[in-house]
């Protein structure tokens, strides 16, 4: 049996790339047609694709037709990914979206080994999905998706500096929800007011640290020390709120840029006998329903999360309904007060 016969060893792209010597970017110039290639370069890559059937492989994807299924990619440790609410809410607006339409959802993870793409990309490139939306993506190990003959929409601006307006995504206003929620310690008269960073190889973590510090440099404050960060998750948290206390233990005010870190936060306020809001006041950003049963609830930045992962599927059946290039849709945020901040 050859490789482009057996589903299992069905050629990528980057099989492709590999066998020609060139990059994956330059494979994917060759085929889809631009001209700016050298033509030794495109006859290279033309070669390695009829010695590893690659082009077949399009040519049968294309006669098959639609599979009627689209993939969630969830870039998270599974064990993340049953933990955090997020993930859940962005899948419930996806499958209601697709179900309007008779669409299937197929879920898929990426975990964080050393071959984690291979198994993924080698499935979304196989036939199986008509389209993917992908959620979680983080830059250091980014998921090299641009190439691939399917549609697909990010959940959060992608993390790639390169080629801006190249994907579809769909994003919330991260850096106004942050900038809010810290001006809102500020106007309280809060005169240490820390935040818990998310990680900065997502974009959603970088626009969260970004608001705070144009709120707090609006203000006339700035100092390093008062960041600390996470990756979104309590435990997370928890631990980097016990570092921010021995680092400035006169903090009053902490922005945390998820509520899983926030309620990590709080119990390790209340581990050090801090009271909340009284000598620590606490915001996170997400409105999760965990929020709503802290003591005390959390006050906390809305982003429309179920609408988002509606929205990256309505842009997603628009791309396969073929109507234009890639899209970018920025949803607001709110912020809801509670009792802790």
């Amino acid at each position: 049996m050859s490789i482009a016969e057996s589903p299992e060893l069905r050629p990528t792209l980057a099989d492709v790339a590999r066998a020609a010597g060139v990059s994956t970017a330059t494979a994917s110039r060759v085929l889809n047609g631009f001209a700016r290639v050298r033509p030794k370069t495109r006859q290279q890559v033309e070669s390695a694709m009829s010695a590893l059937g690659y082009a077949r492989q399009r040519a049968a994807r294309a006669a098959a037709g639609p599979t009627g299924s689209v993939a969630l990619v969830v870039c998270e440790e599974v064990p993340r990914l049953f933990a955090d609410p997020y993930f859940a809410r962005v899948a419930a607006g996806v499958g209601k979206a697709l179900n309007g339409v008779g669409l299937q959802l197929v879920l898929l993870t990426v975990p964080a080994t050393e071959n984690y793409q291979a198994p993924v990309v080698r499935y979304l490139d196989g036939g199986h999905v008509d389209g993917a939306l992908v959620i979680g993506m983080h830059g250091r190990r980014p998921l090299d998706l641009g190439w691939l003959g399917i549609p697909v929409v990010f959940g959060g601006r992608p993390v790639c500096g390169r080629e801006p307006g190249r994907f579809s995504y769909v994003d919330v206003d991260n850096r106004g929800g942050a900038r809010r929620a810290t001006q809102r310690f500020l106007d309280a008269g809060r005169r240490t007011v820390a935040t818990i960073a998310g990680p900065q190889d997502m974009t959603a973590g970088v626009d969260r640290l970004l608001g705070y510090r144009q709120a707090v440099a609006g203000a006339g404050h700035g100092d390093r020390g008062l960041v600390v960060f996470g990756d979104f998750g309590q435990a997370s948290g928890e631990h980097a709120t016990a570092r921010l206390l021995d680092r400035r233990p006169n903090v009053d005010a902490i922005f945390a840029a998820s509520d899983m870190m926030a309620v990590g936060a709080m119990r390790a306020l209340r581990r050090a006998g801090r009271r909340v809001p009284g000598d620590v006041a606490v915001i996170g950003f997400d409105d999760l329903p965990i929020g709503r049963r802290t003591d005390p609830p959390l006050t906390t930045v809305r982003q429309p999360i179920e609408e988002m992962g509606a929205r990256m599927t309505a842009e997603l059946l628009a791309m396969l309904g073929g109507s234009g290039g890639p899209r970018c849709a920025v949803l607001d945020t709110e912020l809801v007060t509670r009792i802790s901040g």
